[in-house]
């Protein structure tokens, strides 16, 4: 198997295989830096940014009034156990559908290389 032709940051060479029919690997192929670059825009579009940017601020709020005397410390701390909890599911939610994602690009490629390898053979 071939292995991709270009250098990491590092100057070491990178150790990714590429098809035949490649020279580089998906992080090192010039023609597909457009991809890469929609790939890493889709990154920081998750719904859940909102919705911690909005406990964030709630956080804050709630340690100025119990700071303040405003709230009571053990309301308080219940209600950062909830918030806890929210960010935990906000988090699994991310990663199902990082993982659907994941399962959807694997099977394009499996697709693709039936498809060729029927072609080939």
């Amino acid at each position: 198997m071939a292995q991709c032709r270009a250098n990491k940051e590092d100057g070491t060479p990178c150790e990714r295989i590429v098809g035949a029919s490649h020279s580089y690997c998906y992080s090192h192929d010039a023609a597909r830096a457009p991809e890469r670059a929609r790939n890493a825009a889709k990154g920081g579009r998750g719904r859940g940014n909102g919705e911690l940017r909005g406990l964030k601020t709630q956080l804050r709020d709630l340690a100025d009034a119990v700071l303040g005397g405003s709230v009571d410390r053990g309301d308080a701390a219940v209600v950062n156990q909830i918030w806890n909890t929210i960010v935990r599911v906000v988090e699994q939610e991310r990663k199902e559908r990082e993982l659907v994602d994941i399962e959807e690009r694997l099977a394009r490629l499996e697709g693709t290389a039936a498809t060729k390898g029927r072609k080939a053979g």
